[in-house]
């Protein structure tokens, strides 16, 4: 996706190893345990997984905004990883995410999907309820590092 010349332009690439430095740096920036790279290159090998990264050129510079990671099994999307830099939050490049998520899991033919999201993650839990996911379970210390239980979301038809 390009916008008009002397804008900056936002594209939605597949990520590669080359992306790397800069996810991991968001990567570190967002999460209390983040992905190490080798998580990543794991992510980038599986055949079920769709690795994205935004891309935001100004000028001749240009830099990763934000990426995602999910997969596409049987008949459903499960949402596994998305983080927006932190000075390109609040534009809208996550809710953009999670439709391109939804636009690649219909042309699957896949209507449902689904991820985990931390308790205490109100920004996200407002994001994919607006993104029309719903509350339908919970996992009780789920993450390793707080023993923090997860919402288990889904988005269905």
């Amino acid at each position: 996706m390009f916008f008009e010349k002397d804008k900056p332009q936002v594209r939605v690439d597949l990520m590669s190893q080359a992306d790397l430095p800069e996810i991991m740096a968001i990567e570190q920036a967002s999460f209390r345990s983040p992905w190490t790279q080798g998580m990543f290159l794991d992510e980038m090998r599986t055949t079920h997984a769709q690795c994205l990264a935004v891309k935001i050129r100004k000028g001749q510079k240009a830099e990763i905004a934000a990426y995602m990671i999910f997969w596409l099994v049987a008949d459903e999307g499960h949402l596994h990883k998305m983080a927006v830099k932190m000075e390109y939050r609040r534009l809208g490049l996550a809710a953009s995410l999670m439709n391109v998520m939804k636009d690649i899991a219909a042309q699957m033919g896949i209507s449902r999907r689904t991820l985990e999201v931390r308790e205490s993650n109100d920004g996200a839990i407002h994001l994919y309820r607006k993104c029309g996911f719903v509350v339908k379970g919970r996992r009780p210390n789920y993450y390793d590092d707080t023993h923090e239980a997860a919402l288990i979301m889904w988005a269905e038809p």
